[in-house]
């Protein structure tokens, strides 16, 4: 979405399912290619607050000064970057806490565009909320300037396990020494292929194994731990 200037991208996904690790990995990427793109992580923010931090992260006068000098300043930096064939953006995490008065800011910066492309890139990244609140009839306009819209679904129980295996392999261990196959299967079923779910539920059996002298972990022990944490199996079929 914002490497190829679509101007308004929005990215939905459960929570824990990977949308920050995600763009944390995309931002780290398109920084060391030289271009600009601000990430904010909290934005139950006033007017006034986005505008500073906006001012901030672009190293622009601050907007308290002069809303006017602020947005004409801006608009020379990107239209001076965009020349240079370099990328400025804005990644809002956590979108579904947007205000409706900060989405219309959004959808305002989204206007700064030549007749054939848009200067400011910017990317919604939100719970499935987000969608919801896109569809109330009074946000219909920043609705209609989205350009592409992602889901990043959950895992399957094929992906789970090469999440798990991958994790093992990073840290030097082989997964079918650590996990048996039921074991992967019932993480599966209690995680509903969330990957912070995956994490909390491997990292917490691994504990109990070791305490137990189980190896490798067990569909049991993997229950064990889950009714400990009070995670009950999701509503989904053996195969994802």
């Amino acid at each position: 979405g914002l490497s190829a200037r679509k101007g308004l991208t929005v990215l939905i996904g459960e929570a824990g399912a990977g949308k920050t690790t995600l763009i944390g990995a995309a931002l780290e990427e398109w920084r060391s290619a030289g271009h600009l793109v601000a990430h904010l992580s909290n934005p139950t923010l006033t007017r006034g607050e986005f505008f500073e931090y906006l001012a901030a992260a672009f190293d622009l006068p601050a907007a308290g000064s002069s809303k006017v000098r602020f947005l004409s300043e801006f608009t020379a930096l990107v239209t001076r970057r965009h020349e240079q064939g370099l990328i400025t953006g804005l990644v809002i995490d956590e979108a579904q806490s947007l205000s409706d008065e900060l989405l219309e800011e959004v959808r305002l910066l989204v206007n700064i565009e030549t007749a054939t492309e848009k200067l400011f890139q910017v990317l919604l990244v939100g719970q499935p909320e987000l969608g919801a609140r896109l569809n109330d009839p009074g946000l219909r306009q920043i609705k209609q300037r989205i350009a592409l819209r992602c889901t990043l679904a959950t895992l399957d129980v094929r992906q789970v396990a090469a999440y798990i295996a991958g994790r093992i392999h990073i840290a030097g261990g082989v997964a079918a020494q650590v996990f048996t196959r039921e074991a992967v299967m019932t993480v599966h079923q209690h995680s509903g292929g969330i990957p912070r779910v995956i994490s909390v539920i491997c990292d917490n059996a691994l504990l109990a194994g070791f305490a137990a002298s189980v190896r490798p972990v067990t569909s049991p022990v993997v229950r064990g731990v889950c009714e400990g944490f009070d995670i009950q199996p999701s509503l989904i079929s053996a195969d994802g």
